[in-house]
């Protein structure tokens, strides 16, 4: 039977290099879990900025990269219309992400990409969203008649009553997490079957 891999990219990796450490080469974090898994799948879930492209989702699983690309890459050239010097240093660094994105895509991942969001704080300030918690769990549950095994890259413990169905159903779930940021419940499910992905610096660090 397969085994499929879910990377919960918000909760794995909040606050990029500065939060881990250390830089992720995603290639090498592919090679690692179809060698050490056998995993067939990767479905990697995250958000992205769209600075006003049109996105529908009736339409759409996910933001389609390149349409997106080019959009971000017709409001650089013409900035002068549209962007001030702050807003073209954010629509440049977001442009940069779209092309890691589309390098993940062609490494293999298969990627369900969400709009960010701007949610406004009551201390005025805006905080940028965009929570895939429901569409993991969504494919984790579509999914499970393709996989005996479940190698989930996330300790978010909104997570736990789909982890025990999928447990209950003969599912093996083995969960890699950041020890810190790992829920104390998903732990407890775990329990052997829990890695530390602080662990993997030596294996999966970019160089």
């Amino acid at each position: 039977m397969n085994t499929y891999a879910f990377i919960d990219a918000s909760n794995l990796f909040y606050g990029g290099e500065k939060s881990l450490g250390w830089k992720i080469d995603y290639q090498k974090l592919l090679d690692y879990l179809q060698r050490k898994y056998g995993v067939s799948k990767v479905f990697y879930f995250g958000g992205v900025e769209i600075h006003g492209f049109k996105y529908s989702y009736q339409d759409n699983e996910t933001v389609p990269l390149e349409d997106l690309e080019g959009h971000l890459q017709n409001l650089i050239k013409n900035r002068s219309n549209y962007l001030n010097e702050v807003e073209l240093l954010l629509v440049g660094r977001h442009l940069q992400r779209v092309r890691f994105y589309r390098n993940l895509d062609r490494f293999g991942y298969k990627l369900l990409l969400k709009p960010v969001k701007l949610y406004e704080q009551e201390d005025g300030t805006t905080k940028r969203k965009a929570n895939c918690d429901v569409d993991m769990a969504f494919y984790l549950m579509k999914e499970q008649n393709n996989f005996g095994k479940a190698v989930v890259l996330s300790g978010d413990g909104d997570f736990l009553p789909v982890l025990k169905h999928l447990k209950q159903a003969g599912k093996e779930i083995i969960i890699l997490g950041r020890g810190e940021r790992t829920a104390k419940e998903i732990r407890q499910f775990a329990s052997s079957n829990f890695r530390d992905f602080e662990y993997l610096k030596n294996l999966i660090k970019m160089e």
